[in-house]
């Protein structure tokens, strides 16, 4: 079976969504394609030439129109936040990047996931540009801040970041909010963890809230961990996993929300993001996530047309 994977835009994101898809063995084809075709092409013969140490996989350049034959096309197009800028920031540039490319992927029988950010405007440019199911645009939404609260919560506890259960929704940016009140370590309610305090969560909302800041302050830009998350997120696609996944995706009534993508619970398998589960949540929570989808229309509000 051909599991046909594109990768639009072959910046430090697509090249690290490159490599962390190779070394998982999920694809059978890994396209690469980049408004400058030498790059492109520079790039997946640099990737070729490291077949001896991963899975099978057929690495070359390809068209465009080429990327109509893959599963799943990843976009990773467009410029990337400078430091001191948020996401939001970037919105206007990467927007009309983001809508050509979908019109280009209108009828497209695959799933296309996009890494661009601000992912979760530029994922409803996406579908509405395309045309095509909610549930087959799929942003990376907050699985990257859900893995950082992880790992950061599993430094603070001294346990395994695998054996922490706690998400991120909403925005993946600025107005995200963690679940606190659903978080487990291994069974036991965060809440009831020996000595766990309301400090230390505010303390840790923040430092996930601004982690890619401090990375790109330092190095100019995120591209490893979020390479192993599109790569994580690839292989519940073409492996079919319904594994449940924070990623972002056009809401059509979870939670009240119609009209926004964001981020919440989603079942993800070979359809795509296929069902989105509604979470317990406290009234903060609650409150926040409102807050969240109402920053987010605004956003998508300020280029539609």
């Amino acid at each position: 079976m051909h599991r046909r994977v594109g990768i639009i835009g072959t910046g430090s994101v697509g090249t690290s969504v490159a490599v962390s898809t190779l070394h998982a063995g999920v694809a059978s084809a890994l396209w690469l394609h980049d408004l400058n075709a030498a790059r492109a092409e520079g790039e997946a013969m640099d990737l070729a030439h490291g077949a001896a140490f991963y899975p099978p996989c057929e690495v070359r350049s390809a068209m465009l129109a080429e990327m109509r034959e893959c599963q799943v096309v990843v976009v990773a197009a467009g410029r990337n936040s400078r430091p001191g800028e948020t996401r939001l920031d970037l919105l206007r540039d990467n927007a009309r990047v983001i809508a050509t490319i979908g019109q280009g992927l209108a009828g497209f029988g695959g799933t296309v996931v996009l890494v661009t950010n601000p992912v979760d405007v530029l994922t409803l440019v996406m579908q509405q540009a395309s045309g095509l199911p909610p549930e087959r645009v799929l942003g990376t939404g907050t699985m990257l801040d859900t893995a950082r609260l992880h790992q950061m919560l599993g430094a603070e506890l001294g346990v395994a970041t695998q054996s922490i259960h706690a998400q991120v929704l909403g925005e993946h940016g600025d107005s995200e909010l963690v679940l606190w009140s659903g978080a487990q370590v291994g069974g036991v309610p965060l809440r009831q963890w020996a000595g766990w305090t309301p400090e230390a969560e505010a303390r840790l909302a923040h430092a996930v809230r601004v982690a890619a800041y401090e990375v790109i302050q330092r190095k100019g830009a995120t591209n490893h961990a979020i390479g192993l998350v599109t790569a994580r997120l690839l292989q519940c696609l073409l492996r079919g996993e319904r594994r449940v996944l924070t990623v972002s995706r056009v809401q059509q009534g979870a939670c009240g929300l119609h009209g926004v993508a964001l981020s919440l619970p989603t079942v993800v398998g070979a359809g795509g993001g296929v069902q989105v589960l509604v979470p317990q949540m406290d009234a903060t929570e609650q409150a926040a996530l409102a807050h969240s989808a109402q920053v987010l229309q605004a956003a998508a509000a300020s280029v539609a047309g």
